[in-house]
């Protein structure tokens, strides 16, 4: 498998579950910018949506969409314990959180972007930096308590979930206000897979 990535971006979360399902791989960095890879080509040609992650897989073909293809990744390591099998309420309580992670932190948090700060009017940034803020207290009630948002077990939506809070220094939230969520961060940058695709990355 190929994962086509951009360092720090969500792309990570694809990146860590390749590594802790241990399967092979290689990473390709993509200038989102440009929409070019390393050797010039046009990425554009690999994913016509222009997005990272995309992973090509060893059957031919791409798939896109970082729920989809953590999932993917994963159900190929099934002993990994990153996801549930299908059908049992377990998968589903899963892709719950991957569900909440994409649409109620991730895309919240979009306008709170330093690349974005320009053309987002201040009164509507402090708008969503609330609403964001709210959904940082939720997954801080959940996880008091537990190692992980399924409880002991590390999945693909833990992950997902630290990615997006990986974000929150530069997005001007202060992670030390949900105690929960900082010791979670902690917690998961400590794991050996994250350690090793988070300095793959820095490396580029």
């Amino acid at each position: 498998m190929k994962l086509y990535y951009k360092p720090g971006a969500c792309s990570l979360a694809s990146h860590i579950v390749l590594r802790e399902a241990g399967l092979p791989f290689d990473l390709v960095k993509v200038d989102l910018a440009t929409k070019t890879l390393a050797d010039g080509s046009d990425f554009l040609a690999v994913n016509p949506k222009g997005q990272v992650p995309t992973l090509e897989l060893d059957e031919g073909g791409v798939l896109t969409e970082g729920s989809v293809v953590m999932q993917y990744i994963a159900d190929r390591a099934p002993n990994s314990g990153l996801i549930p099998a299908a059908g049992g309420i377990a998968r589903y309580r899963v892709q719950e959180w991957l569900s909440f992670v994409s649409s109620e932190l991730h895309k919240t948090c979009v306008p709170l972007f330093p690349m974005n700060r320009a053309t987002t009017p201040d009164a509507y940034r402090e708008i969503v930096k609330k609403r964001f803020e709210g959904k940082l207290t939720i997954l801080d009630r959940h996880l008091d308590g537990k190692s992980y948002l399924m409880g002991d077990g590390f999945t693909v939506a833990d992950a997902y979930a630290f990615v997006v809070l990986s974000w929150t220094p530069g997005l001007g939230v202060d992670l030390a206000l949900w105690p929960a969520l900082a010791a979670y961060v902690k917690r998961i940058a400590a794991r050996p897979a994250v350690h090793e695709a988070l300095l793959a990355e820095a490396q580029g």
